[in-house]
């Protein structure tokens, strides 16, 4: 399970603020799913199924405290909501500050952006494609200690803009 909690934080992690500094982002809600999550190259399930026995094992505790941060486990993936200000800006704070993350663009090319990153219990790279406004895809591939043990992981993740409107999903202070 841990390996899955820390694939589900580098999807809302390490999607969006390299996507947010394009500025190229349309406000509103957004929807992450993620597929071809691999640890030591071995396949993980969907990530709906991982949604959902998340849900399920989470206490309303643990679901208020990700909505707080503007994170919403609905639809087929990771919902998140993006204001005006947050899309105009140089970053999107959807990690938390005191996570340790790093993350710096290596190349800018056309609509993609190649992207390394380091956190206290992972590094690695990645390459984001921005196909308009409103979509972007992700791949990232790197190294992660969630359980003591050196692995390595990759996924991919898909983000599509599903309005204006973001409902109950709040926007990450």
């Amino acid at each position: 399970m841990n390996a899955r909690l820390l694939c589900l934080s580098m999807v809302v992690g390490l999607s969006l603020p390299v996507a947010a500094q394009a500025q190229m982002l349309a406000p509103g809600l957004w929807e992450l799913t993620t597929s071809n999550m691999k640890v030591d190259n071995q396949d993980l399930p969907d990530l709906s199924l991982i949604l959902g026995q998340l849900k399920q094992q989470m206490t309303p505790e643990q679901r208020a405290m990700l909505e707080k941060q503007g994170i919403t486990m609905a639809g087929k993936g990771v919902q998140v909501c993006l204001t005006p200000a947050q899309v105009a800006s140089d970053s999107i704070p959807l990690t938390d500050p005191q996570s340790g993350c790093k993350q710096e663009v290596t190349d800018k090319t056309g609509n993609q952006w190649k992207f390394r990153f380091s956190c206290p219990k992972a590094q690695g790279t990645g390459v984001a494609t921005f196909q308009s406004q409103k979509e972007f895809t992700t791949t990232v591939n790197g190294t992660f200690n969630a359980t003591g043990i050196q692995q390595k992981g990759s996924l991919d993740t898909h983000a599509q803009w599903l309005g204006n409107d973001c409902g109950t999903v709040k926007p990450r202070a």
